[in-house]
């Protein structure tokens, strides 16, 4: 593959990757609450995310999201119900003041804990038809034909998630920072019920997304 090429994508997908969006709110709620380790299974459940995505892409199967607008419905129907149901629950912890502590969960629940945030990144993305349309509209005109077509396209998507890794790795030593300021119960009351606004603002964007 040429190096411009290469470079071209990565443009592309950084530009993907550090605009505003629910992987950014995320993090931004998962580190005072739940410390750096979660926040690294969000951003696992990213990366998961995109090469379901590159997958489905480079099988063609992401092209009936887009050609058919029943399957485009229910995936955007699915993701803005996941991201809605995301703010509910910040919300709700918002309002009857349930907060946790970064590092308070007991050793015995940590691994639940960790594979609920991989969860969390991985649904975020792989419900988001804005995921689908970028690997359809954007991704394949990066991929050389001929031999190593496949292998090419693989190598976008590691490109695309080391991005990924790299700036959201950066949020969350950046706000892992200022974690201990921002642990008190009232800023993460506070902090959950911005989220969940955001979420369900998102939720409610995504709903009305058209291809």
């Amino acid at each position: 593959m040429p190096l411009e090429t290469l470079l071209s994508f990565a443009l592309v997908a950084a530009l993907l990757v550090m605009s505003p969006g629910p992987n950014g709110v995320l993090i931004a709620k998962t580190v005072p609450t739940s410390g750096k380790s979660a926040a690294a299974f969000n951003i696992a459940g990213f990366v998961g995310a995109f090469f379901l995505h590159g997958t489905l892409s480079i099988l063609g199967i992401s092209v009936i999201l887009v050609h058919s607008a029943e399957a485009f419905f229910v995936v955007k129907m699915l993701g803005a119900a996941y991201l809605v149901w995301i703010g509910l629950k910040a919300l709700r912890d918002a309002l009857t003041g349930r907060v946790i502590a970064a590092g308070s969960v007991a050793p015995a629940r940590r691994r639940r804990t960790l594979l609920r945030a991989f969860g969390e990144g991985f649904l975020t993305n792989a419900l988001n038809p804005k995921v689908s349309m970028f690997y359809l509209a954007a991704f394949p005109q990066f991929i050389p034909e001929g031999a190593g077509a496949v292998a090419a396209a693989f190598s976008l998507v590691a490109a695309h998630a080391l991005i990924n890794v790299v700036w959201f790795g950066a949020m969350v030593l950046l706000l892992s920072r200022v974690s201990r300021a921002a642990g008190s119960p009232a800023f993460q009351r506070w902090l959950k019920g911005v989220t969940g606004l955001v979420f369900m603002g998102f939720g409610l964007k995504l709903a009305t997304l058209r291809p």
